[in-house]
């Protein structure tokens, strides 16, 4: 099981209905920690909880961190995602502005090593050889009412092309191998573009960041993986 699927596994499960304005709502971070690998099958809980919400003032949005531990039927621990969603039309409510976590900093010395990730047909995009596809659909129906020229891809999609390219440069394609994995979410993915992720090794820590070379633009930033 690829390890980023924990975070579908319980998709639609949240701690509560925040009567955001969900079309202005963006991925902020994912940062999933593994207890152990996951199954093909299981019957799972998934218990969510909101840890903090961050004001940034009228017009400029609110950020929202909430934690899912995800369970098997045992009770024993599967995951715990922690998600930082950007609430770009929910700003200027009078909460605190500042305590959110430190951004894991990447090396500033040149990446050991680099993985693309290459544009599919129209709509969808295929990433990987032939024999092993990722296919993501481009979000939202409407862009420009989300702010948007045009539509962009799932954050979440973006997230597991860093996850496949710690696992097929030093993972040895082992999901097991996985202990964490998050990223920052700093720019969107268009459709057609490359994705080209640059990587460092330091122990067993994966350090990343993922770029749109055509247009000079990070898209994943404070990228870390945490290998066993």
């Amino acid at each position: 099981m690829v390890p980023t699927f924990a975070s579908v596994a319980a998709w639609g499960a949240g701690p509560g209905e925040m009567n955001l304005n969900r079309v202005m709502v963006v991925d902020g971070e994912r940062d999933i920690t593994f207890h152990k690998p996951l199954p093909s099958a299981a019957h799972i809980t998934a218990d969510s909880t909101v840890l903090d919400v961050f004001d940034k003032g009228k017009d400029k949005g609110a950020v929202i961190r909430h934690q899912t531990v995800l369970k098997d039927e045992k009770g024993e621990k599967l995951a715990t995602l922690v998600a930082s969603r950007f609430a770009r039309g929910d700003g200027g409510f009078g909460g605190p502005s500042e305590g959110q976590p430190e951004p894991h900093k990447v090396p500033t010395r040149a990446p050991t090593r680099s993985s693309t990730s290459r544009r599919g047909r129209i709509r969808r995009w295929s990433i990987g050889s032939a024999a092993t596809a990722i296919r993501c659909t481009p979000i939202p129906n409407s862009p420009r009412s989300a702010g948007f020229p045009k539509p962009i891809l799932h954050g979440m999609c973006t997230y597991g092309i860093t996850c496949r390219g710690v696992l097929q440069t030093y993972a040895d394609y082992d999901p097991s191998a996985f202990r964490q994995h998050a990223a920052r979410f700093s720019s969107p993915v268009y459709p057609g573009e490359t994705v080209t992720m640059e990587l460092w090794k330091d122990g067993n820590v994966i350090s990343f960041e993922a770029k749109v070379k055509a247009r000079n633009v990070t898209v994943i930033k404070s990228g870390k993986t945490v290998l066993g």
